[in-house]
């Protein structure tokens, strides 16, 4: 992984902290808009949208760079990008206004100020889409995503970042890549092992991959020497 890149994003995200970053294209009014509306619209585009958190806040932010979280609502996901942790639970109703922008080829949504973040109750926990390996792409991203796979490449410590596998069902290979903070523990997990994983489904640049949330987002299938 190229740490220049992560660099780039932090630079954004303090320029935007100072009030530095590029002039936002705002919109007419802040009418909330679904989140598959809000991922047509051109970087630079005020936006507010509504949704059920899928991620804690900062669990992703050894390789982020920040404490945000995964909104998603009934069509389409986004990460939204904060400096400071808002305690952001998976399942709490969030309403968020904020400039839409690239972070390393993942459209993220970023808010100008903390208050523009609004938890409003809870909602009904976001179930995983099942997906192939080849599928996860560009239609899945920022939405919580699942597949069952063959570990091709062994867990690789890639730090500070965290540590990466690569998994593949046959429709071709996937990242998975497991953040410090997320304290998720990958021992035993070798290449030819099958595991379930769950996670937010990103993209790094040019390549795709899922980012597991918890110890129970990784778990090893059962061998078939195991199985009854």
């Amino acid at each position: 992984m190229s740490s220049w890149r992560r660099c780039v994003s932090i630079l954004f995200l303090v320029l935007a902290s100072a009030g530095l970053a590029p002039p936002a294209q705002a919109v007419a009014s802040h009418r909330v808009v679904s989140i598959a509306q809000a991922r047509t619209l051109p970087p630079g585009t005020v936006v507010t949208v509504d949704g059920v958190a899928t991620t804690p806040s900062g669990a992703f932010e050894s390789s982020f760079f920040d404490k945000g979280f995964g909104l998603q609502d009934r069509g389409a996901g986004i990460y939204v990008s904060v400096a400071v942790d808002l305690g952001i639970a998976p399942r709490n109703r969030v309403r968020v206004t904020g400039t839409l922008r690239d972070s390393s080829g993942l459209l993220i949504l970023v808010p100008g100020d903390p208050a523009a973040v609004v938890v409003h109750g809870n909602g009904a926990a976001v179930r995983p889409r099942l997906l192939a390996t080849g599928a996860v792409g560009e239609n899945s991203e920022g939405q919580l995503v699942r597949v069952i796979a063959t570990i091709t490449r062994a867990p690789t410590p890639d730090l500070p970042y965290g540590t990466k596998f690569v998994v593949d069902d046959g429709s071709g290979e996937l990242t998975i890549f497991v953040n410090t903070r997320t304290a998720i523990d990958l021992t035993g997990l070798t290449a030819g092992r099958a595991v379930s994983v769950t996670g937010f489904s990103s993209q790094f640049d040019t390549h795709y991959e899922i980012d597991p949330r918890f110890p129970a987002d990784v778990t090893a299938c059962p061998s078939r020497k195991g199985m009854s």
